[in-house]
């Protein structure tokens, strides 16, 4: 058969599929059936009510013809590969273009796998791959395509149809999402998993292939699981410009910190008891030449990518250390910096003497330096170098706070073995505290367990008079956040010190209460 005539059959085939998907056209069923009636008699109906099944039987083989061709399969799931559906993709991408039909690209990824991985084994992962799979087909029509993309992506084609929206396919995506998040029984136990998914109208997508589409529909998964577990979004022109810029930044992630475009900023912290300046955070700020500037949360990510971390870190300690001389020689008083100290910089087996010789080189004695440590650092079961390392920077005198504390569910028995000095509250308990009783009691619970191990506290994220004085009242040490000091430049925080100290001169004492 020539192959003008094979390509025009399989379009014909596609569009008499699609057409008779559509739920519309079982409202012209009666009317068809009783005009073959008076046109024919009873040998029209009689043919009419044979053909019709027939026909929509035939759709429907061709329906799933095209989604299970012969392809490589998952040996797990018994669902197509990515070549598979690459090609499926493309093939409805082309039947979209002029056809007036619509369609839509769904990415969904399990967030969990490496911790049940981890706490079951890799057989219980198969099962939950497996259900997971098993529900994804129950959700869509069988002319859909499924298929898994990686250990936990699956992707999913609707089959063109001629109506399908924004809001639509959002429904879908919401569907998709709650049916692969019920429990799996594994073993008299119900496991629980959460997915995000992106998803892509084929009408939205740019450039003008298949691959394109897929390449948007992944953006949207990233941009969800940026957001966090159990997240969906929809690609669009925002998306677009995220990807663009995160390419950029990817690009000239090393020239930048070469050059100066990322800078030390400096935010500052108070003591409660005197009002007085206890110390400044140094953070990262990229002023990037096109971009303009770059929030951490979109350019730490890739730094982390690029294998720059340690970098950075290097970079932002020079300046932290460099940054204390010059209050010093300004005569203010800055007791300590803070430098957060990421994986990489802790697993340097030469950390702690690299340390030393800064120190020495600036001239400043060990307790100027505040070493900032995450708390999942802390219970993500570090390395012997890690934990060597944080323990050696405690003992040759540098103040260790654990940071972000109260969201990584770190150990009494690592808090004492890591000597940590203080304790910083993380934001989303400080958040409203002044008017949340539940808020309250978790901050009044953390400060009770900090007081009883003699370990010093600071609570991030203050934002309000209120917050400020609940937690100099519950007997917090220290405090940091927009509604003491926004991050500023260093050439901004002389000026900023001198107007604080002038504030504290007549502010009243706030009594904390005892016990």
């Amino acid at each position: 058969m020539p192959k003008t005539t094979t390509e025009f059959l399989a379009k014909l085939h596609r569009h008499l599929q699609s057409a008779l998907a559509e739920p519309a056209i079982l409202a012209f069923l009666p009317g068809v059936t009783l005009a073959a009636y008076w046109i024919g008699g009873e040998p029209a109906l009689l043919l009419v009510a044979l053909g019709l099944p027939l026909l929509f039987s035939i759709a429907h083989v061709l329906g799933r013809g095209r989604s299970n061709f012969s392809a490589p399969r998952d040996s797990v799931t018994g669902l197509l590969l990515r070549d598979g559906f690459e090609t499926v993709l493309g093939q409805v991408y082309e039947d979209t273009e002029t056809s007036g039909l619509k369609s839509a690209c769904f990415v969904l990824e399990l967030d969990d796998c490496p911790e049940l991985a981890e706490r079951y084994g890799q057989n219980a992962v198969d099962l939950v791959v497996q259900r997971c799979g098993d529900r994804i087909i129950s959700t869509f029509r069988d002319g859909d395509t499924v298929a898994r993309l990686g250990d936990s992506r699956f992707a999913v084609c609707l089959m063109p149809v001629r109506q399908l929206d924004l809001e639509l396919s959002i429904q879908m995506a919401g569907r998709l999402q709650s049916a692969v998040e019920e429990p799996i029984s594994l073993d008299g136990i119900s496991i629980y998993v959460s997915c995000s998914v992106g998803f892509c109208l084929r009408s939205r997508t740019p450039g003008t292939k298949g691959n394109d589409w897929m390449a948007a529909t992944q953006d949207a998964l990233a941009d969800a699981k940026q957001a966090g577990p159990s997240s969906i979004r929809a690609y669009s022109a925002e998306i677009h410009r995220k990807t663009k810029t995160r390419v950029d930044l990817r690009n000239d992630a090393t020239a930048a910190l070469e050059n100066g475009q990322i800078q030390p900023w400096y935010q500052p912290q108070i003591s409660t008891d005197t009002g007085k300046v206890s110390g400044f955070e140094v953070l990262a700020r990229w002023n990037h030449p096109a971009h303009g500037m770059i929030p951490p949360d979109e350019f730490l990510p890739v730094i982390e990518q690029a294998g720059l971390l340690e970098r950075l870190g290097q970079v932002m300690l020079y300046h932290a250390l460099t940054a204390l001389k010059a209050w010093d020689s300004a005569g203010t008083n800055v007791p300590c910096v803070g430098v957060n100290f990421a994986s990489d910089e802790l697993r340097n087996p030469a950390l702690v003497d690299k340390i030393r010789w800064e120190l020495d080189r600036f001239d400043l004695t060990s307790d100027r330096l505040c070493v900032e440590v995450l708390e999942s650092v802390v219970t993500d079961g570090p390395d012997e170098t890690v934990t060597r390392n944080i323990i050696g920077l405690g003992e040759l005198g540098c103040r260790i706070d654990l940071d972000d504390f109260g969201t990584g569910h770190a150990s009494i028995a690592s808090i004492r073995r890591l000597s940590i000095s203080r304790i910083k509250i993380d934001r989303s308990f400080v958040m409203k505290a002044d008017r949340d009783p539940e808020q309250q009691q978790l901050v009044g619970a953390i400060l009770t367990m900090a007081e009883r191990l003699g370990i010093e506290t600071l609570a991030e994220g203050v934002e309000t008079v209120g917050e400020h004085t609940l937690l100099a009242q519950l007997g917090c040490d220290y405090v940091q956040g927009f509604g003491i000091g926004r991050p500023m430049p260093f050439d901004q925080t002389l000026d900023w010190i001198v107007a604080h100290e002038g504030k504290i001169q007549q502010a009243p004492t706030i009594k904390r209460e005892t016990g």
